[in-house]
């Protein structure tokens, strides 16, 4: 056998593995949202890379088909098996045509505290004030912010107070995690241009010291509306682990440990964050009006997180929107996180993502309407 056969079969063997490799990840991927993260811990890790996956998979069909293999048609097989999963991260939606009564608007943010802590004081302000004008011109009926920060009076860095005489909201909910010294306040809240009949939280057993919340608030706008805001089991990233991420490749090698220690804090987040979502997934069940679910879940739409929503509610940027959707803003690439869910009988329209980066998050937003 002459050299060149010798490299044209050991090519294949090396484009064999290879595939063999990616298709094997890309079911892992496809079990990711369906089994608890406690019962295989590495399993998140493949519905986190599944655009990477999916990509590496369709660069094998790619060079298979040149090639004029059948592994290329094992590969689509593969691809088309993952059927209805696949259409997570797409919004094919042109919003709900029924007729409507009770049309509501709703926002979910999570802030980023206001970009307190920036280096220079004036640049902190400077966000506030650019993020209140933006809920300003978008002009919502309700926002749920997540990583809201609130200090009790007298304070330069006025919030609560101010957003309430900005926007002329009636009535909020919120919660937080106090700070005695500096009377700081660090939490999450709901403000509401309509009356407030009920006010509730869901609690989460284990917080660990975290700032993560979820509460909900009876609306009513003629109709009554449940509406909940989340912000379930945040990473909680320090410097380092951000570092890596703008760090070359040679960097991140001599930073062996902390890679190690940045994948054993996500590791350790997913199974925090799926009891928080059955917990809140099994307080809606008793819900007495309509529900909308909003916030920040920390989770790609290939979680167990995000299906235990998908189920039984409406993903309203796949029903409202079109194309791609990214709500993080920061450095790393996380993809759609944030999200706004409605029960069956609600309807949803306009759903829009925020252009300009005030936060690590953009804001979200859509209208809201029960059904004929």
């Amino acid at each position: 056998m002459s050299d060149r056969l010798k490299k044209v079969f050991r090519l294949k063997n090396v484009l064999i593995v290879a595939t063999i490799s990616g298709i094997l990840a890309l079911f892992l991927s496809y079990f990711s949202p369906f089994v608890h993260p406690e019962t295989a811990s590495f399993l998140p890790f493949f519905g986190l890379g599944y655009w990477l996956i999916f990509l590496y998979n369709i660069a094998l069909l790619i060079i298979w088909t040149v090639m004029r293999s059948k592994w290329a048609l094992f590969i689509l097989l593969c691809i088309l098996l993952g059927g209805r999963l696949h259409f997570r991260n797409f919004a094919f939606g042109s919003d709900d045509k029924n007729e409507l009564r009770t049309e509501i608007s709703v926002m979910s943010y999570n802030v980023r505290l206001f970009d307190l802590y920036n280096s220079i004081s004036s640049k902190n302000q400077e966000t506030k004030n650019k993020i209140f004008s933006y809920i300003k011109e978008q002009d919502p009926d309700i926002v749920c912010f997540q990583e809201f920060y609130h200090q009790d009076a007298p304070t330069s860095f006025v919030t609560r107070d101010s957003l309430t005489k900005l926007m002329g909201f009636v009535d909020y909910h919120e919660r937080y995690a106090h700070k005695m010294y500096g009377r700081q306040n660090f939490g999450i809240a709901l403000f509401s241009k309509y009356p407030i009949i009920e006010k509730g939280f869901v609690n989460f057993p284990e917080q660990n010291g975290s700032f993560n919340y979820c509460i909900y608030a009876d609306i009513v706008k003629e109709d009554t509306f449940r509406v909940y805001n989340i912000h379930l089991q945040s990473i909680r990233l320090q410097k380092d682990d951000y570092a890596l991420f703008d760090a070359d490749d040679e960097v991140v090698a001599q930073q062996s440990s902390n890679v190690f220690k940045l994948i054993n804090k996500i590791r350790k987040a997913y199974p925090v964050r799926a009891k928080q979502a059955e917990l809140i997934a099994q307080h809606t069940e008793h819900s007495p009006y309509p529900v909308i679910l909003c916030g920040d879940f920390n989770d790609t739409p290939f979680s167990y997180c995000y299906n235990q929503f998908s189920t039984n509610f409406t993903d309203a940027f796949r029903n409202a929107s079109f194309g791609l959707g990214t709500t993080y803003a920061g450095n790393i690439p996380a993809g759609r996180i944030d999200y706004i869910f409605h029960s069956p009988e609600i309807g949803s329209k306009e759903f829009n993502i925020q252009n300009e980066q005030l936060s690590d998050h953009y804001a979200i937003d859509c209208k809201l309407f029960l059904k004929e």
